[in-house]
């Protein structure tokens, strides 16, 4: 991370010989670093920080005095561990969060790099260095899904050569923790080089037990944010590791897991926050880092504590404690003016020494990014007739006499596998007098294969819905009508990647993701939670029952969390690491 000012002129500009750029007076500065509260002024000049303290000497005529009595002025939030791929892209949700005060967001780039490659991702890293903010990545190891060329894609000179660059503050969590635990010879190469670098390992050991745990702290990882409980993250904080609390829209568990805290009183100094990628809707009503202190000081934590986790402590772990994470000379000059230490919705933030937004309303024009310019994969390599054929979307089965795998929801991304005795025509499973049941197909992009299931207690009354939303970024398909199922696909396929539902013979809605079949390539963030608040009340209506259908999609075709999931290479049972249906091979026309 380059900045602008350099130490000399900071200099000249702490003993009064350099007039400030910014010069902000007569506030409360937090100072994280102590832990107290002081009456200060903070000079800025250029992008950094000069002068922390009393005098006033670097004041002069073209310098912007910002008055700030009756006001605390905190460093702007880090958020972590981000996914900037929820519906909404990079640009967008740097957009909403400079708004709310989060001046550093550590993205997660697994979708860009599936489809952009190493050269395209680089690029698109870049080119956001241009937007107000700090965006700053982790780069992945391996997928989320495992798939026959994923080795291949996920090559040492890729990832190291992300690995290396400034943007990059480390490799990303690693979801399939298991590989870890059993000495994956390239995961730890990978990390080990890493760490010759100076960089950060952030982990997901979601289920781990405090035994396996110490295996995985051994093989490097740094951070988990997955505990969701207090006695999960006391397991995580005792064995060294970075102990990330989340409070997001698929796992709200702050209330819970701050009890670690508020209760057992334990140290703080290597504890953070995150809202780990939430959906748009749940960033609009709660907010982002400024939700999480809310919740946070709501609950019983000092504001001191919770301003720390977000700042100083988050800087820590990204080893950038003397870039970012305060107010100090040579900081980059991200800063907040607080109404109070309840609300923590800024009344201005500065970011990178510009004022880029005041109650809420961004100050500042966005450029706008060309995302195709980026992307190395094409969204369909299979002909859209193909996906118009019905059979496509029914599942084969042998004979009525031998039981049917079937993914019944227990939560809105836990499942379990059923046995179930399904009546049979022509070779598929009939569901047609079945109540409750729907197909489901994964289908590859490139038309090489597709895995046939059945699902249970998902949305019952749903005719059709194709979505390249999901983990995989292949072409999931759900309903009870396997003809609204190929509407909606062939539909997805002239969109170039969404979301679309189908019934009674028309698209009744349709959602364009352009970007890696996840994200809109619309700079507007309002318009991601329209699209996320039109999807789920339409699927509630057709008898969805949870709260969050983008993590439903999302996890529906990983092979991390417990249950029966659909993957590139089958019907796959987790818990029992085995594939209970092999995908089928096709023979589908190239597009």
């Amino acid at each position: 991370m380059n900045v602008k000012a350099t130490r000399h002129e900071l200099i000249e500009v702490a003993q009064g010989r350099r007039t400030a750029d910014l010069y902000i007076k007569g506030g409360t500065v937090i100072n994280v670093y102590s832990g107290e509260f002081l009456r200060q002024n903070v000079a800025v000049y250029k992008d950094c920080i000069a002068y922390v303290g009393e005098s006033e000497a670097s004041i002069g005529e073209k310098t912007k005095v910002i008055d700030a009595k009756g006001k605390y002025v905190a460093p702007g939030y880090i958020e972590p561990h981000a996914h900037p791929w929820v519906v909404y892209n990079p640009v967008s949700l740097t957009k909403k969060a400079l708004s709310l005060g989060t001046t550093t967001v550590v993205n997660d780039n697994l979708f860009f790099y599936l489809h952009m490659g190493a050269d395209g991702f680089a690029k698109m890293a870049e080119d956001l260095r241009e937007l107000p903010g700090n965006n700053l990545w982790l780069v992945r190891l391996v997928s989320q899904a495992d798939y026959p060329t994923e080795r291949e894609e996920f090559n040492q000179e890729s990832v190291r050569r992300l690995l290396a660059m400034d943007e990059v503050v480390g490799s990303a969590e690693v979801t399939r923790w298991p590989l870890l635990y059993n000495g994956d010879p390239f995961l730890l190469e990978t990390i080990d080089y890493l760490k010759g670098l100076g960089k950060i390992s952030d982990g997901h050991t979601a289920g781990c037990s405090y035994e396996k745990l110490n295996s995985i702290v051994a093989a490097g990882i740094s951070a988990c944010h997955e505990a969701i409980t207090a006695k999960e993250s006391l397991d995580r904080l005792r064995l060294g590791m970075w102990t990330t609390l989340r409070n997001s829209s698929l796992r709200p568990d702050l209330p819970e897991i701050i009890t670690m805290i508020t209760e057992g009183k334990v140290a703080t100094n290597r504890i953070l926050m995150t809202t780990d990628g939430p959906h748009p809707a749940f960033i609009e009503e709660e907010g982002l880092v400024d939700g999480l202190l809310r919740k946070a000081v709501g609950l019983g934590l000092p504001p001191m504590q919770a301003l720390q986790m977000v700042t100083i402590n988050a800087a820590t772990f990204l080893r950038m404690d003397e870039k970012i994470g305060g107010i100090a000379p040579a900081r980059r000059a991200d800063l907040l003016l607080l109404p109070d230490l309840t609300d923590f919705r800024p009344e201005l933030v500065i970011s990178a020494g510009e004022v880029v937004a005041a109650k809420g309303e961004l100050l500042v024009q966005i450029p706008e990014l060309d995302w195709e310019r980026y992307l190395s994969v094409r969204p369909f390599d299979l002909a859209k007739a193909d996906l118009a054929q019905a059979d496509l979307h029914r599942c084969p089965h042998g004979a009525a006499d031998e039981p049917v795998p079937v993914i019944s929801f227990r939560s809105t991304v836990i499942t379990t596998q059923k046995q179930m005795n399904l009546p049979v025509e022509k070779g598929y499973v009939d569901l047609s007098a079945q109540s409750g049941l729907v197909y489901a197909n994964l289908i590859d992009r490139a038309g090489k294969w597709v895995t046939h299931g059945i699902m249970e207690h998902f949305a019952t009354n749903l005719e059709g819905l194709a979505s390249t939303y999901n983990t995989t970024t292949q072409l999931l398909t759900i309903g009870r009508d396997p003809e609204a199922m190929a509407l909606a696909a062939a539909r997805v396929h002239e969109l170039g990647g969404g979301i679309v539902i189908a019934e009674g013979g028309r698209v009744i809605l349709e959602i364009p993701l352009p970007l890696t079949g996840m994200m809109t390539d619309s700079p507007s963030f309002e318009q991601a939670v329209e699209y996320q608040n039109q999807l789920l009340a339409a699927v509630q209506q057709r008898g969805y029952p949870f709260h969050d259908i983008l993590y439903t999609l999302l996890f529906l075709t990983c092979d991390f969390l417990p249950g029966l999931r659909l993957v590139p290479l089958g019907l796959y049972d987790v818990r029992a690491n085995e594939v209970v249906r092999p995908a089928v091979k096709t023979l589908l026309q190239r597009g």
